[in-house]
């Protein structure tokens, strides 16, 4: 591609690198200049303008940035193209669900030419429905046929929606002498926003006997919540306890995000069970968001998938916490 300027009489046909001023109006950077335009800068006093101009092998920046939109969605990928326009096109999610990022092929996508580029949410993250998940954006006016072949190639299929697939939810809390479990707002808006309807709630004592009951008699969900009155502090502690006592399996307790770390995950027959950390009384993002995201979307959520949530897992104080990560000061004494 040629860039830069080149007097009026060989602009015709080029590219307009960059807008230009017009009593009441503008020639808007990115017009292919025609005869017409030309007698209107001319009229201006202007005598060269700043223009691009591809090359045969070049690909218009509009036709590279959809090139690229269609490569990197994969089949049936839930993935909304939005119009291109000045080289972009912006995907959204056709429904709520989390984004599954395929990283090693965005990175590579994006080494391929510096002109070529994709952003996009971070991995897993969640997405409402018409919410934005990534954007295709072409930084030249065009870019390299052979180089946007390669591109496309190394970035196909990199991003899918994986929409929610669970519908139900159970919620068992469990109440001491001096408290009584009262219906957390933040746990049912995380539910809804992923179109989770909450089809059972329980009140049990702190107990392991009573849990356990409670756990065995929550059939016909597809996930179950257990938010305890008390921390769950080991892996030896009431909750998960009542989870093996009722024919369960722990799979992981302990996660490395703050806050989230008292979580643990596990499974009652086919249904998934999150033991939540008391952050989830908070509409404040934590680990548990991750962990129950996931897994109303279908994604496997792994002991080793949890381990690997510490880059990026401390996350931003929330004043609801009872016992901040770090004590204040001390005044001094007189």
């Amino acid at each position: 591609m040629q860039f830069g300027p080149v007097p009026l009489a060989e602009a015709e046909g080029a590219i307009l690198a960059h807008s230009v001023p017009l009593p009441g109006t503008r020639l808007r950077k990115g017009l292919i200049l025609t005869a017409s335009d030309l007698v209107t800068l001319s009229a201006q006093g202007l005598t060269e303008v700043t223009v691009a101009r591809l090359a045969p092998t070049d690909v218009h920046e509009d036709a590279a940035a959809l090139a690229v939109a269609q490569a990197i969605v994969a089949a049936n990928a839930g993935l909304a193209l939005r119009p291109v326009g000045t080289g972009r096109v912006n995907l959204h999610a056709k429904a709520p669900g989390v984004l599954e990022v395929l990283a090693d092929r965005v990175n590579a996508m994006n080494a391929v030419d510096p002109m070529i580029t994709l952003a996009t949410v971070p991995r897993w993250q969640r997405l409402a429905a018409e919410e934005m998940a990534a954007t295709v954006k072409i930084i030249a006016y065009g870019v390299d046929g052979a180089a946007l072949a390669r591109a496309c190639a190394a970035g196909a299929g990199a991003l899918r929606l994986r929409p929610a697939t669970l519908t139900t939810a159970a919620l068992i809390q469990t109440t001491t002498a001096t408290g009584e479990a009262t219906p957390h707002r933040a746990i049912t808006q995380r539910l809804s926003a992923l179109n989770v309807r909450l089809a059972g709630q329980h009140s049990v004592p702190h107990r392991e006997d009573a849990l356990a009951a409670a756990l065995t008699a929550s059939t016909g969900v597809d996930l179950i919540l257990i938010l305890t009155a008390s921390a769950t502090s080991d892996p030896m502690d009431v909750a998960p306890q009542a989870l093996r006592r009722a024919g369960g399996v722990v799979h992981r307790f302990g996660m490395p995000v703050d806050p989230g770390n008292l979580l643990f995950l596990g499974q009652l027959g086919d249904t998934p069970v999150i033991g939540l950390p008391g952050c989830a009384k908070s509409p404040a993002l934590n680990g548990a968001d991750w962990v129950m995201e996931r897994l109303i979307c279908g994604v496997p959520v792994t002991s080793t998938d949890i381990a690997g949530m510490g880059v990026g897992g401390l996350l931003k104080e929330i004043p609801q916490r009872g016992r901040l990560r770090e004590a204040k000061p001390e005044a001094p004494s007189a």
